[in-house]
């Protein structure tokens, strides 16, 4: 198929090209780099062996979206372009609103243009809201958020359903993400945020090099075994496996499905801080400091849904996991000398 994926060159989306490409689709990527790098790209193609398509556009512009449309044959679309920084999003909700909702629904009004009604959608876990219980299951209600970004996951999903109960030659499917991190196994792709990380893995990474002092660990008394918060991380590369996957299901079926992608088992920050230490191979500082306001002390997937649907589980372990984050950071290092 040819897959048009926006924002392709992030993080997520650099490893779902990747993964589309050596199974035999060809790649069709839109990105405004806000937040990414054009040299990403070009490391797509050295690790997969194969070219893409750019357009270095934004998804709100529907003229140059049409043109992207109009010069090729466009089978799928997954839709990756967004904000996704919680913290800005609580002090800048009209951005968040006006990019991420806008940009989605400028989105679909030129996909339905060109008769393009397949979409796979970068969801999120932030979607099950502060009060379902845990694991997550896709059956959950999915009518609260905790911030601006959150809500702008909850109203796509929304929006997305209610287009395909309007028009149901749609077909869609809705991947619930948990915490992706690590890199591609070759260091050549990976999470490589601008400025202070907001995420845990690239805070970690720049205190193992040196350039941030110490981590902050928000809170070490939560009902958990050492105190600190519990999440479903997830290498990156499982997650764009399960888009693929994601992809192939859409093909055949009409409809809309919800599903969660993570590993089923939740791991703490000092879980992660000294399974990175083993990667890194030296201890890395850290601090405790206050709990944050409407941190969850714990939440991981339900992936049955994923298993039977989609025959997709997760594969790497959190050794694994920060063992290709680390090697993905001192590649750069050495880049840069």
């Amino acid at each position: 198929m040819n897959v048009l994926v926006t924002g392709g060159a992030g993080f997520i989306g650099s490893h779902t090209c990747v993964e589309l490409l050596e199974n035999g689709h060809d790649v069709i990527i839109v990105d405004n780099f806000s937040n990414s790098k054009q040299i990403c790209v070009e490391r797509i193609e050295q690790i997969a062996g194969k070219k893409v398509q750019l357009y270095s556009i934004d998804i709100r512009d529907r003229a140059a979206l049409s043109r992207v449309f109009e010069e090729n044959s466009v089978d799928c679309v997954i839709h990756f372009a967004g904000y996704k920084a919680v913290g800005e999003s609580v002090k800048l909700p009209l951005k968040y609103y006006q990019n991420n909702i806008t940009g989605t629904i400028t989105l679909l009004e030129v996909m339905e243009q060109y008769g393009c009604r397949m979409m796979v959608f970068s969801s999120s876990a932030t979607v099950y809201g502060p009060e379902n219980p845990i694991p997550y299951v896709e059956t959950m209600k999915t009518n609260e958020a905790t911030n601006p970004y959150g809500w702008t996951k909850v109203m796509i999903e929304q929006i997305l359903r209610d287009l395909s109960a309007a028009q149901p030659a749609w077909s869609i499917a809705l991947l619930r993400y948990f915490n992706p991190i690590g890199a591609h196994p070759s260091g050549l792709i990976g999470e490589d945020p601008q400025g202070i990380p907001n995420n845990l893995v690239p805070y970690i990474a720049k205190v193992a090099t040196g350039e941030l002092e110490s981590l902050g660990v928000f809170g070490n008394d939560y009902d958990t075994p050492d105190g600190t918060g519990v999440r479903d991380y997830i290498h990156v590369v499982d997650l764009a496996a399960g888009h693929v996957k994601a992809l192939d299901y859409a093909a055949r079926h009409k409809g809309v499905l919800e599903v969660n992608l993570g590993t089923g088992r939740g791991s703490s920050v000092l879980e992660i801080l000294h399974a990175y230490e083993r990667a890194c191979g030296h201890e890395l500082a850290y601090q405790i400091k206050p709990r944050r306001a409407g941190d969850l002390p714990a939440f991981y997937a339900d992936t049955t849904k994923a298993k039977e649907l989609l025959g997709w589980e997760a594969r790497f372990t959190i050794e694994e996991m920060c063992r290709d984050s680390w090697n993905f950071v001192k590649r750069q290092m050495e880049e840069a000398e």
